[in-house]
């Protein structure tokens, strides 16, 4: 009988399930649901509670009907029976939050709290809680808090504690309603096993937990909030489990839901990006891989901890056990560029694609592919979305720069991939520059897969070769890989996740290499994007925080 793993990887707008064969790594069949609420940001379900400016939630019930459509999904598809599952893994976003009631159940799903926006789940690209991560950072520093300089000097909004803050600021009364605040995937795997289990990626990532150390002092947290020196007790109390263990089994009741067999293994919840590393071979230092979807996220392996100046975190046995997993990442890649064909194309370019029978995005691909390297005199800041490496700064805002009335649709399409390309390059040059090798580089994710003239450009600005996954659903082939963990050898998986990379990963025969004349060409306009980056970023120019402020001012 051949045995399965799932894989269930959550995105920022949908969820999708994998079932991997375990042995080789095939992945026999996949199933995609788009979440019901989608991204909240404007109003709530009730249609009548407006968000504020940089807000993003989602709604907790959207991650269960994923499992439960797409995993009998991809079992039917493949004609598969869950006799033949011998593991779950599941990944996601993060940090993705939300308040719960010791049950499990989430206060947005409470009569009481249903109009109270910080009762949902905050998304990871949440970045309202931007002025409680000044203070948090601006306290860290002046008291010289260790744990500070292994997240790069600064924590970002995008994580735990500044939103559990915001909330304890904003909405008190959700706070104390709060049993406990926990990350979605930790929600997720609770509900699959009656257990609430936090993992070790999350935790050490996200939220300032460091395997030898634990999580900052109470003295800290009484420094910044004299309400919030209990808050490890009180809002997080939990052991913490690392990755590549065993999480629990399904219960009765989340099996039937789901459509597998109760006491089938799952694995300790993980992160999208993490959980993509071994997915691709990566079990070794110095090689990067880029994860690039609607962000991207950076993750490489080493050997001993090094203090990385804007990096995301560097947590031991993070990624793989027993070796240090360092995460950098851009908050705004895929979303950028969506953002400029939904807002910016004239109609006739529109109906061009149309009559190719292509989308816009091939369309600006193809005219922007016969474009030479700077002819179109533009340069671009990434930062449509903030910035999360290396500046660490949600309030930094995009740039375009060099318009003139002859400036095209694909000079402005190309300028901005170009801009994520820097962004990337800025990351690698401060791993190197900072004793963290990166000798090969791997890319993952919908772009890498669809859009071959961007990774082309990135190759060239890198000036490094890149290989691509095979997988189209990579996380979720990881997932799938810890799920296999999960099971153990003796139920037909592996001992660890090591092993699990041998058998199971996979990448592609393509192999980017860099144009020798583009790098000489990219190297002068990437002096140019430096430049632009310290001077917008570092405080020179505050310009865009300014204008910030005032949209704020005027927009309620």
């Amino acid at each position: 009988m051949k045995k399965y793993s799932i894989g269930v990887d959550y995105g920022t707008q949908s969820g999708r399930a994998v079932l991997v064969e375990v042995g080789t790594g095939r992945e026999v069949a996949t199933s995609v649901k788009p979440y019901t609420h989608g991204v909240i940001v404007d109003f709530l379900p009730d249609g009548v509670t407006q968000l504020e400016t940089d807000w993003a939630l989602q709604h907790p019930t959207d991650y269960m009907e994923v499992l439960k459509i797409t995993i009998p999904d991809v079992l039917s598809k493949a004609n598969a029976s869950p006799d033949e599952v011998i593991g779950i893994g599941i990944d996601f976003t993060a940090s993705t939050v939300l308040p719960i009631k010791e049950n499990g159940t989430p206060l947005c799903l409470l009569e009481r709290y249903k109009n109270n926006p910080h009762a949902y789940v905050k998304l990871w690209k949440h970045h309202a809680a931007q002025s409680e991560t000044n203070i948090l950072n601006e306290v860290a520093h002046q008291r010289g808090e260790k744990f500070l300089q292994r997240y790069g000097g600064k924590i970002s909004s995008e994580w735990l504690f500044p939103k559990l803050w915001q909330v304890l600021n904003e909405a008190p009364e959700i706070y104390h309603a709060a049993d406990k605040f926990v990350e979605a995937t930790d929600w997720v795997i609770f509900q699959l096993i009656g257990e609430l289990k936090r993992n070790s990626c999350t935790t050490g990532y996200k939220a300032m937990w460091h395997k030898h150390e634990g999580y900052p002092s109470k003295d800290f947290f009484k420094s910044l909030d004299k309400k919030l020196e209990h808050v490890v007790e009180e809002k997080l109390a939990s052991d913490v489990y690392p990755i590549g263990t065993k999480a629990g089994e399904l219960t009765e009741k989340a099996a039937k839901l789901i459509g597998l067999n109760p006491k089938t293994a799952v694995a300790i919840g993980n992160v999208d990006a993490h959980v993509a590393v071994p997915a691709v071979g990566i079990t070794e230092p110095g090689k990067l891989l880029m994860i690039m979807g609607t962000s991207t996220c950076h993750i490489v392996l080493g050997e001993e901890e090094r203090i990385v100046p804007g990096m995301c975190g560097v947590v031991e046995d993070g990624v793989i056990p027993g070796l240090m997993g360092y995460e950098a990442g851009q908050s705004c890649v895929g979303d950028m560029l969506e953002w400029f064909t939904v807002n910016n194309i004239p109609v006739n370019y529109h109906e061009e694609a149309k009559d190719k029978k292509i989308d816009i995005h091939q369309l600006l691909t193809e005219k922007a592919s016969k474009l030479r390297v700077g002819e179109s005199g533009l340069i671009a800041l990434d930062w449509w979305n903030g910035n999360r490496s290396t500046l660490v700064d949600a309030d930094l805002s995009g740039l375009l720069l060099g318009m003139t009335l002859q400036t095209k649709p694909e000079e402005i399409y190309r300028t901005l991939i170009e801009a994520t390309a820097f962004g990337t390059r800025t990351i690698v040059e401060a791993f190197k520059g900072n004793g963290v090798p990166i000798n090969e580089i791997y890319a993952c994710g919908g772009i890498a897969h669809k859009n071959s003239f961007m990774m082309q450009i990135y190759a060239d600005v890198l000036n490094m070769e890149i290989s691509i996954s095979a997988s189209t659903q990579t996380p979720a082939l990881g997932s799938a890989m810890f799920g296999a963990v999960a099971a153990g050898k003796e139920c037909g998986g592996y001992d660890d996740i090591k092993q699990a990379a041998k058998e199971m990963a996979r990448l592609k025969d393509i192999v980017y290499r860099p144009n020798r004349e583009n790098v000489e060409i990219y190297q002068q306009i990437f002096t140019e994007y430096a430049r632009l980056y310290d001077y917008f970023g570092r405080g020179a120019n505050d310009v865009m925080k300014n204008l910030k402020q005032i949209k704020k001012k005027t927009r309620f």
